[in-house]
């Protein structure tokens, strides 16, 4: 199973995708006249899921526009295959600039099936997000579209974004993540926060100052995917089940639960190879088996 890494055009933070665990990477401008609109960690802060556009503020400089107006349906979404060094990457890349990169029916459904083949490909290692619209990341679900929905149509959806992306639920998820009290006080007053306030309440993990490419995020999300590649698969793919399913749990049952899940690795070729390579002195070469 792939680990996943998510850049956009700095704070850094995670986002449940399903059974993955991806690494969410945004940059932006933290000099003067630069905010953050909206929750930059994938969890639900105020209004709007994900992160909101980058914006700026009263005075600020205006965001660079380096797209166009309209784009192809089938190209919203752009799969990328790193090779040499990078091998075992794969980038997702949102092209969906005239709608800020919000989620469409289209694009969750090319979402879910690019993610549903990467799963099942061993060569796939981990997976970076990133946008590919410059000073955007991701506008949130595309209200219009939803406003032009059914009713019976919405709930099938948001349960759709969710198998794809697992971002809803922030009265459950941003209280487990940074307290109750914090978390009511946040989604009760729809705050917007900058990257450094999301950083020190604990959303994302990094902030960063944008680069003249402005691509700063999509460069730190790649130093962690390369972190991420030399490490045995089975034991990533365990692991993570042991903190997702760990963190839901008493403490207890969360070290019954990383027993059983070590047990998995004990007949594996992965951790006799990593024993024989601790005792040799080298470089370990697992091969998920």
């Amino acid at each position: 199973m792939a680990a996943a890494a998510v850049a956009v055009p700095g704070a850094l933070g995670t986002v449940q995708a399903g059974r993955a665990r991806w690494v969410a990477a945004g940059c932006a401008r933290l000099g003067p006249g630069w905010r953050l609109s909206g929750s930059w960690a994938g969890r639900r802060v105020g209004p709007a899921l994900w992160a909101r556009a980058w914006a700026p503020a009263a005075g600020g400089p205006a965001p660079r526009r380096g797209y166009s107006s309209e784009v192809k349906s089938e190209d919203e979404l752009r799969v990328r295959q790193l090779e040499e060094e990078n091998r075992g990457i794969v980038v997702l890349g949102i092209n969906r600039a005239y709608g800020k990169n919000s989620l469409s029916k289209n694009l969750i459904k090319t979402l879910s099936k690019t993610v549903d083949a990467l799963k099942s490909d061993k060569k796939v290692r981990t997976i970076i997000i990133r946008s590919e619209v410059p000073g955007i990341f991701c506008a949130g679900a595309d209200l219009k579209e939803r406003a032009k929905m059914h009713s019976s149509e919405v709930g099938p959806f948001v349960s759709k974004i969710r198998a794809v992306i697992d971002d809803i639920g922030g009265t459950q998820r941003l209280p487990r993540a940074i307290g109750m009290s914090l978390a009511k006080e946040l989604i009760f007053s729809a705050r917007v926060l900058d990257g450094q306030e999301a950083k020190a309440v604990g959303l994302v993990s990094h902030v960063l100052e944008q680069n003249q490419e402005g691509d700063a995020a999509y460069r730190k999300a790649l130093d962690l995917a390369r972190e991420f590649l030399p490490q045995g698969p089975v034991a990533m793919r365990v692991a993570k089940l042991a903190i997702n399913q760990g963190m839901e749990v008493d403490l207890i049952t969360g070290l019954a639960i990383e027993e059983a899940c070590y047990a998995q690795t004990i007949p594996t070729k992965d951790r006799l190879e990593g024993l024989l390579a601790f005792k040799e002195k080298r470089p370990p070469r697992y091969k998920g088996e």
